[in-house]
């Protein structure tokens, strides 16, 4: 059985539902705020199930891993969104998150980051060498999209002239 690791950060986000779930389901934005560089998207557009973004990804300024993200599901109804990514070196991950209005202003996401590694000793030493970046990584990638949805929040009740 090849070797696996679940990493579940959790935020609650200073922004409505809509603005948190917009950055989420715009796949084609994600380089805007999560360390990725986008370089396309199929189908063009809104989230969709089985739309697929090829990126970069890697060390700041130095973006030459191949990632692909696909959307397995996507259910606004019940806020949750699911994706299949490929990174290098044969590691995927399943990542199913949802995304909770607690008030009108404020809601919490869950990440749950499935980490699958390539079975025999490649996998292995892969785990042990990245373990620092397990937890690190999905919590960088979740204070991002906290950072943007709250700065969207901002900008959007500027545009509209209310005050904080």
């Amino acid at each position: 059985m090849p070797p696996t690791f679940l990493a579940c950060p959790t935020a609650i986000i200073e922004a409505p539902f809509g603005v948190v779930w917009r950055l989420l389901t715009n796949i084609s934005g994600w380089g805007n705020f999560y360390d990725v560089r986008v370089i396309s998207v199929e189908p063009p557009g809104p989230a969709v199930k089985g739309q697929r973004m090829l990126g970069k990804a890697g060390p700041r300024w130095f973006h030459f891993f191949a990632v692909v993200v696909e959307y397995t599901r996507i259910d606004e109804a019940n806020n949750k969104l699911e994706l299949d990514l490929k990174l290098p070196f044969g590691i995927t991950v399943h990542e199913d998150l949802d995304c909770v209005p607690l008030e009108a202003n404020r809601c919490r996401v869950n990440y749950h980051c499935n980490f699958t590694f390539p079975a025999g000793w490649r996998g292995s030493i892969l785990r042990l060498l990245l373990n620092r970046e397990l937890t690190t990584g999905p919590e960088d990638s979740l204070s991002r999209l906290k950072r943007a949805a709250e700065q969207a929040f901002s900008d959007q009740k500027a545009k509209q002239g209310v005050a904080g």
